[in-house]
């Protein structure tokens, strides 16, 4: 694990066989997607609505089950200048929370720009302005899994 003072990235490990599980961690809402059984392309999923850390594990862990994950990405909030602020603080004792209840590896993955990217993706699809908020999440977890999935395969 590299750790640049930053954010952590398990970018030597190669993935383990199963699907990876990409995670935008927010107030309301989890964004997630999910990698196809190869580790070549990432799909969002339902967002998952925020009842609670502890139900919230319990719920990631049901859905990585389901879809037969063996890791995490989780995003990272940082700062625009790259320093960690408080939502950054959460995200990271969130992903420590997950690995300690689900024994799953979870790699914490700059997120900045991810939600900025979903929307003008929603608007340029012609979302509504009222469908955009539940997608919004999902998708800033696709595109934040998306990059690490294309970077482990350029190796």
């Amino acid at each position: 694990m590299e750790t640049n003072g930053k954010y952590t990235r398990r970018m030597n490990e190669a993935p383990t066989g199963g699907r990876t599980l990409g995670l935008d961690y927010g107030s309301r809402r989890i964004g997630a997607a999910v990698s196809d059984p190869l580790g070549l392309t990432a799909q969002p999923l339902p967002a998952i609505p925020r009842t609670g850390d502890r139900k919230d594990v319990a719920e990631i862990g049901r859905l990585a089950a389901g879809l037969g994950a063996t890791s995490v990405v989780l995003g990272l909030p940082l700062l625009m200048n790259g320093d960690e602020g408080p939502a950054a603080v959460r995200a990271r004792e969130f992903g420590a929370r997950i690995e300690r209840e689900l024994a799953l590896p979870v790699t914490m993955w700059d997120e900045r720009m991810t939600t900025v990217q979903s929307e003008r993706h929603l608007v340029d699809s012609g979302v509504r302005r009222e469908k955009r908020k539940g997608l919004r999440d999902s998708l800033s977890a696709m595109f934040l899994l998306q990059a690490v999935l294309d970077l482990r395969n350029r190796k």
